[in-house]
């Protein structure tokens, strides 16, 4: 029997925030965002709630995939700052009640990196062996590449050593072999450095390409072997401490990265599948697809979480529609060639996909936090930025963060030709678009997110409950309960444009009970079979706590 602390867990009801140094805040003015920049800003990530913030990679790279081509897993980038920036950082967020987690980037290196410059001399080397390598010349992969419009096999002729090594990204990043134990050595070395500078976890990517074992000795252990011992690892050096999963694969196969029956692996994973039918259900405003998809989610142990999300700092992946549904999503949402990317997603943000309609907009955000699981929001969700399709493929969504109307959006000083990468223009530009005009609005986007954040965090049915799904009469209608202990959050969303009277029971309630709106001042009594009729405007969305007569929750 497991006996589990809520206040260990902390992962199950927490806020998690992305961002990229490098596009977050510049504070020494040289056009590149910075840890001291960053620090200026924890301020800002306690006031919108965030609970727990995720950093892409800080790590010294050699800029060919926006920094996960890492050079030296144990540095930090010079452009970003210093260890004891990193550590001021950290320090300052955990003093605010944030914990910081990083990506742990491990299926591959740079090419640059002092093991593959080793690696790639001679078969005698030691770290030869770090990589995969096979000596006749390979098929067509050109079906496995991750970039298809950059790269056309998985494998690469290197002169030196007359091998060709496996990449399943880009060529310059050569994958490190999982079966090697002195890889796994180093990996978990790398893993002990950055906890013991004060990290709370890891995001670990890219996680089914860090654990394949192609061309290695089919008699080597199970691979989930060695992701249980990172997690007892990870348990052993931090108690508390999270793997954040990427793990985008169908349901039952996503059950085994989370442990099966025994969640000794992963903490958590992104539901990449009911994002994906979030937009398909956006797209034809109808729930039914996203129904499927939270119901159809495995049983995962109690201690491990789903965490759910609106977009993430890559492409919005479509790959687990079908190829008809993916059309429907592009047509609805990225109608132009240059909108979408590798031939299976969205280079897009939320606002401009919704043609900037607030009422739409609040809707889905409203729906991702009432969703059970943990919400994730990628930098500038919180104030709806948009994005730059004149950017290269996925650095349309990883602009300058925008502080204010100001030069460069309140990024820099710098010249815009030193920034990393342009400001957004247009209708989401800072003139529209930023935080310090948002701060003194309180109906802007930003007191929303705000107001949804504080609601959830006061849910802890969210994280910890049951789902259930409550049958009516509207395609376009979504209503759910989520219960735990003794809480019940009941959540009205309309996809439609339509407004909707929505007639619901619930079960175990009377006239005793009421409803209280979380988002507005509200109550709406029940009737003695548990009846009751919700109104719901055109993309609107409610959420309701059922309350008792005896009820001692703050409401």
């Amino acid at each position: 029997m497991k006996i589990t602390d809520t206040a260990d867990v902390w992962w199950k009801t927490a806020v998690v925030y992305c961002l990229d140094v490098e596009t977050y805040l510049d504070w020494n003015g040289d056009g590149c965002g910075d840890f001291a920049g960053l620090a200026q800003r924890i301020d800002h990530l306690a006031d919108l709630g965030v609970t727990c913030l995720w950093l892409m990679p800080f790590y010294p790279t050699a800029e060919r995939d926006d920094g996960y081509d890492i050079t030296d897993f144990y540095g930090v980038d010079p452009r970003l700052g210093t260890h004891g920036d990193l550590v001021e950082v950290i320090r300052t967020a955990n003093d605010r009640g944030i914990r910081v987690i990083a990506d742990l980037v491990v299926n591959h290196t740079s090419v640059e990196h002092p093991w593959f410059q080793r690696a790639r001399q001679s078969r005698d080397d030691p770290f030869h062996d770090f990589y995969v390598w096979r000596d006749d010349e390979p098929p067509d992969t050109s079906d496995q590449v991750v970039f298809p419009d950059q790269e056309n096999s998985v494998w690469t002729y290197n002169e030196p050593t007359g091998e060709w090594y496996l990449h399943r990204f880009y060529k310059e990043q050569p994958d490190l072999d999982v079966t090697n134990p002195r890889v796994r050595d180093e990996v978990a070395k790398i893993m002990g450095f950055w906890l013991q500078l004060g990290l709370s976890g890891f995001r670990v990517d890219a996680v089914p390409f860090f654990l394949e074992t192609q061309g290695a000795d089919p008699d080597l252990p199970d691979p989930h072997e060695y992701l249980r011992d990172l997690r007892s690892f990870l348990g052993r050096r931090t108690g508390s401490g999270v793997l954040l999963g990427e793990v985008n694969l169908p349901h039952d196969q996503q059950r085994d990265f989370f442990g099966g029956d025994d969640g000794d692996e992963l903490t958590m994973l992104f539901d990449f599948i009911g994002m994906q039918a979030m937009y398909l259900s956006l797209a034809r405003a109808d729930a039914a697809p996203l129904v499927e998809a939270l119901t159809e989610r495995p049983f995962v142990d109690p201690d491990s979480q789903w965490a759910t999300f609106v977009r993430n700092h890559d492409e919005l992946t479509l790959d687990k529609l079908s190829e008809d549904e993916r059309k429907e999503v592009f047509a609805a949402f990225g109608p132009e060639e240059r909108m979408q990317v590798y031939g299976r997603g969205l280079r897009r943000r939320l606002p401009p996909m919704l043609d900037g309609d607030p009422r739409r907009v609040r809707m889905v955000y409203s729906l991702l936090f009432s969703l059970p699981g943990t919400p994730v929001l990628f930098y500038g969700e919180e104030i709806g930025m948009g994005e730059d399709l004149s950017a290269e493929g996925r650095l349309a969504v990883r602009t300058p963060m925008q502080w204010t109307s100001g030069v460069n959006g309140g990024f820099s000083p710098a010249d815009p030709d030193r920034l990393p990468g342009p400001v957004v223009s247009g209708g989401f530009a800072p003139e529209f678009v930023n935080v310090a005009d948002q701060r003194r609005d309180e109906d802007s986007m930003l007191s929303f997110t705000k107001l949804l954040i504080r609601r959830y965090r006061e849910s802890p049915e969210l994280g910890w409950g049951s789902f259930r799904v409550l049958e009516q009469p509207h395609a376009a209608v979504l209503a759910h309960v989520c219960e735990w202990d003794d809480g019940t959050l009941l959540a009205v969303h309309n996809l439609g444009p339509e407004p909707r009277t929505v007639p619901l029971r619930l079960d175990g309630c009377d006239a005793s009970h009421r409803l209280e709106d979380l988002l507005v001042t509200q109550s709406t009594g029940i009737g003695e079979d548990g009846a009751v009729e919700l109104t719901l405007d055109g993309y609107g969305y409610r959420w309701l706590r059922v309350v008792s007569e005896d009820s001692r929750r703050l409401l």
